[in-house]
């Protein structure tokens, strides 16, 4: 699922590092590229569905556990570490599982999968990331796709089987995390980018999908044309299909997963769809599959899946992966929604995208509070935690405003720290000062205060902004009462909040886990 500018790959000796992309030709090494993410892709979302409908048949669970490699959950800094999710009503907490495909060549199967001798044994890198999310009442799962070329800030993150550190990172891509000491870094990424707590996470490799979607008896895809992923020039995977529906499995499985030449514009944000559609599928048929009655053909699924996993300590052997299973299963097709998250290409580095400003934040968010994506959620009524401690006098609240207008896409707005500080002084806030020395990039405005006694200071300049309490945060990044004026209040003395708005952003491309009708548009320069 990776985002490149249309017709674009990477050449080889830049894929270690995450280098840029170039027009034309497509080396065979990045073909090969190309089928072992589509192998690991494959490989992690078959081994997770498994576990998800598949508890009763691990009839020897020792054997099983044995195949079970593990890891350090989350190796970064403590002070980028999102805070646990919190308990709904009825005492039940969401679950996030991040789910990591790893392009390592550390074993002669994945060699031989993988190929490219040159980088044998090199760091890995993470090429595909999803955050599956688990409601708290287990009555509807989301899952969150993030592409592996976006631009994030990378935290330091502590090696720990070696002890190395490796010190924090600006704008770096995100499937690089993964060779900075582990899947812990991934996680920790994650936690940074989206302040959402995550529980576990599971790192598959690419090894034996093609005999999975065998074993399976196929998987049904949908195209709205004849599709023949091949040019004059050497582009496409080489999959073939009528119109209709087809079952796929083995290499014409492996086929559809890589396709990109043929798909709507030819890009990869196409072959993520194909991808979704794929899972969706995927999921229906394990869970309509007699195959899964077949203590043997549910042996082999097992015995591939466990041997491909590496988890956290946390779902470190069977019995914890079947009682994830359990809750797994508990969600109904209908309420899976596959999504994507919102995202543009970079401005400074091309080939590269970020997160979608305003879009990417509302979607971590509607993450974040355990809402469903799928808009089934019954209306939430609003609340907020009021500080027990009064605030001080208004004309004795000293409170800090800086500039975070600036945004991976746009220059921060000039001043605008210096007017918002003069609007409080205004509303007689006169201890309001501008810290015109700092310009930072923050999506939404929040006021960060450092301790409980500030709470009631930082709220009471909530108020009279118009802000929301949900913004007041508290934070050991500040010394004081701090109002750090967001991307989202560029211009203007009035806030507008969104807050109330539920709804998932159209940019996140949702596509429901029980829709049947999915069929993938095909190129009309790919049909025959």
């Amino acid at each position: 699922m990776s985002l490149t500018p249309q017709g674009q790959d990477r050449v080889p000796e830049q894929r270690r590092h995450g280098g840029g992309a170039r027009p034309g030709h497509v080396p065979d090494g990045d073909r090969k590229r190309r089928r072992r993410r589509v192998l690991r892709w494959s490989a992690m979302v078959l081994a997770v569905v498994i576990l998800g409908t598949a508890g009763a048949g691990y009839l020897y669970y020792q054997h099983l556990n044995a195949n079970i490699k593990k890891d350090d959950l989350n190796i970064g800094d403590k002070k980028d570490r999102a805070a646990e999710s919190k308990a709904n009503e009825a005492g039940q907490t969401p679950l996030n599982i991040l789910l990591i495909g790893s392009d390592a060549r550390n074993s002669k199967e994945n060699q031989k999968l993988g190929g490219a001798k040159d980088t044998y044994n090199t760091a890995p890198r993470a090429d595909v990331q999803m955050l599956l999310h688990l409601s708290a009442d287990r009555t509807n799962m989301s899952v969150v796709s993030m592409p592996r070329d976006t631009l994030v800030d990378i935290p330091q993150c502590t090696d720990p089987d070696t002890g190395k550190s490796y010190s924090a990172l600006t704008s770096e891509i995100t499937n690089d995390s993964l060779g900075r000491g582990g899947p812990g870094c991934t996680v920790a990424t994650w936690e940074k980018l989206t302040d959402i707590h995550i529980d576990h996470f599971m790192m598959i490799d690419f090894a034996g999908v093609v005999s999975m979607a065998d074993a399976i008896g196929g998987v049904p895809v949908c195209v709205d044309a004849n599709i023949h992923s091949k040019s004059s020039d050497g582009h496409g995977s080489g999959l073939k299909l009528k119109k209709g529906t087809t079952y796929v499995k083995g290499v014409q499985a492996l086929q559809w997963l890589r396709t990109r030449y043929g798909f709507e514009d030819n890009t990869d944000i196409a072959r993520a769809k194909a991808q979704h559609q794929y899972m969706n599928a995927m999921v229906r048929q394990l869970r309509e599959s007699a195959t899964l009655s077949n203590p043997n053909e549910l042996r082999k699924l097992a015995e591939t899946a466990t041997n491909a996993l590496t988890v956290d300590d946390g779902l470190g052997n069977v019995a914890k992966l079947y009682d994830l299973s359990k809750e797994l299963k508990k969600v109904p097709t209908k309420r899976i929604t596959m999504t994507t998250m919102p995202w543009q290409y970079s401005t400074t580095n091309s080939g590269r995208v970020v997160p979608r400003p305003g879009d990417a934040a509302k979607l971590f968010r509607l993450v974040r509070e355990d809402i469903a994506l799928d808009g089934k959620d019954k209306k939430r009524s609003a609340k907020t935690t009021t500080s027990s401690d009064p605030a001080a006098a208004d004309n004795r609240i000293a409170v800090q405003v800086q500039n975070g207008t600036r945004s991976s896409t746009r220059l921060a707005v000039t001043g605008r720290a210096g007017a918002i500080a003069r609007l409080l002084v205004g509303k007689g806030f006169t201890e309001a000062v501008a810290d015109s020395s700092t310009i930072l990039s923050e999506d939404e405005t929040v006021i960060r205060y450092p301790s409980a006694d500030l709470q009631g200071d930082a709220q009471r300049i909530a108020k009279s902004l118009g802000i929301p309490l949900s913004s007041v945060k508290k934070s050991t990044d500040v010394s004081g009462v701090t109002l750090v004026v967001g991307a989202d209040w560029r211009s203007g003395t009035k806030y507008t909040t969104t807050e109330d708005d539920d709804t998932t952003p159209a940019s996140a491309q949702v596509i429901n886990g029980s829709d049947k009708k999915q069929c993938m548009h095909v190129n009309p320069n790919y049909t025959w």
